[in-house]
């Protein structure tokens, strides 16, 4: 791994953004939880996808389905035959690998010994568990594997409740779950994630134009959030990639320290999962074009993310060094829009009488945006850590404020200050964030 990937590792654990879970009992593997900065981090970028893909339009809808589902519904999607990894053990060390992703089949590269693994089995990713106080085989159910499955066996309900007609789209945010056999790369590949998916239902002879469509906005989405363009790709999948439902697939990849790694998938399903659930449920699982009278089952164009691995990418393109008046300084330059704490609120010193103005300005700023309040050390050493964390503005209380009911704001990027009166504190710093 590169130096900048153990910095950001670093720095998630030292300024709150990400701890190992259960860290007071030696943790446990591949399994994370998002401190104070870092719950704010993730929810925003869970907004900025929400804002993009639902708010701003008026041809997609929210859903937010279960995470608990019967085997039917898995059986119907195919994933109790098909969602396996090939899975070798070495025989020498013990260690466990999907064999796809070894760069060599005959050596592990734990303990270095040739012809140790035992034949590939195929292993079923899902989370298996039980419903109600029996176990057995009546009470099966399992944890959604993807958010998916929610939105096609919703369809039906929500074109009747939602009196939307093809092309329109479902938006569902959740945790899924994986039992992935080799999780790694700190929050990239992870058992438990959230993921970002909308499936947009279709006339199917305009699929392959949605489907073009539907990677260019996403594309798109990345870069005006801050990725650099020769951090980013648009990567078309070569026809033995595609999955055994996919008329065609384009991975929206960012380029981590360890290579290029997908941040996003955008899918042309066709109909299979309408056409599997109709088949398995007995419901008619189509739309009726009034204007042409005809009946078709819409094809589905579906753009799926994952929220944690789009926040690394989103801190590894972030992280900066630089040096201000001789001293090194770290920056997580984020968007705006992406940055935990939007402004910080710094009285000069610790001095009662600064103490009840820069309150009473935090009260001012908190019902807009979410703000952070610090008062200990010197004044630079709290900018230091503003910007460690990526918060854009900095608005000090001094000495001065207490006459002339002004403040300053610093800019995280440019470190331009400029006063501003109380009076308009809210205004002034509404429209950089919008600007």
């Amino acid at each position: 791994m590169t130096d900048r990937f153990e910095q950001v590792v670093n720095l998630c654990k030292r300024r709150g953004f990400v701890y190992p879970s259960a860290e007071i009992y030696g943790g446990f593997r591949s399994a994370y939880d998002y401190g104070p900065v870092g719950v704010l981090l993730l929810k925003n970028i869970q907004e900025a996808w929400w804002r993009s893909m639902v708010q701003l339009r008026d041809d997609v809808v929210g859903l937010d389905a279960s995470i608990l589902s019967p085997p039917a519904i898995w059986e119907a999607s195919g994933h109790l035959q098909n969602f396996t990894d090939p899975l070798v053990d070495c025989r020498n060390c013990k260690e466990r690998y999907r064999l796809d992703q070894l760069e060599d089949p005959t050596t592990c590269p734990n303990c270095g010994k040739r012809d140790t693994f035992t034949e590939a089995r195929q292993f079923n990713l899902m989370f298996k568990t039980y419903a109600g106080p029996v176990e057995g085989s009546g009470a099966e159910v399992y944890l959604r594997p993807e958010t998916a499955q929610g939105m096609f066996v919703n369809f039906k309900n929500v074109l009747e409740t939602s009196r939307k007609k093809p092309p329109f789209g479902i938006a569902q945010m959740g945790k899924s779950f994986r039992n992935e056999i080799t999780p790694g790369n700190f929050i990239f590949r992870t058992r438990e994630f959230v993921q970002m998916e909308m499936e947009y239902f279709v006339p199917p002879d305009e699929g392959q134009k949605w489907f073009e469509y539907w990677c260019e906005e996403r594309y798109r989405w990345y870069l005006d959030l801050g990725i650099p363009e020769d951090s980013l790709r648009l990567r078309p999948h070569d026809p033995e990639e595609l999955s055994h439902y996919s008329a065609g697939t384009s991975d929206v990849e960012y380029r981590y320290p360890w290579g290029w790694g997908e941040l996003e998938g955008i899918a042309n399903r066709t109909d299979y999962d309408l056409a599997q659930h109709a088949k398995a449920s007995g419901e008619k699982l189509e739309y009726y074009d009034q204007a042409n009278n005809e009946r078709y089952v819409p094809y589905v164009i579906e753009p799926a993310a994952g929220a944690t691995r789009t926040m690394m990418a989103f801190l590894l393109a972030a992280y900066s060094e630089d040096e201000i008046g001789g001293e090194a300084r770290t920056v997580l330059k984020l968007h705006p829009r992406l940055a935990p704490y939007k402004v910080a609120v710094l009285p000069l010193s610790k001095k009662e009488t600064l103490t009840p103005l820069a309150r009473e300005v935090l009260r001012l700023l908190q019902p807009h945006l979410m703000c952070d309040y610090d008062e200990t050390q010197s004044i630079g050493r709290r900018y230091r850590r503003q910007d460690e964390i990526g918060t854009p503005w900095c608005v000090t209380v001094d000495f001065d404020s207490l006459e002339d009911r002004a403040v300053t704001i610093r800019d995280r990027d440019t470190l331009e200050q400029v006063r501003v009166p109380i009076d308009g504190l809210v205004t002034e710093l509404r429209g950089r964030l919008e600007g």
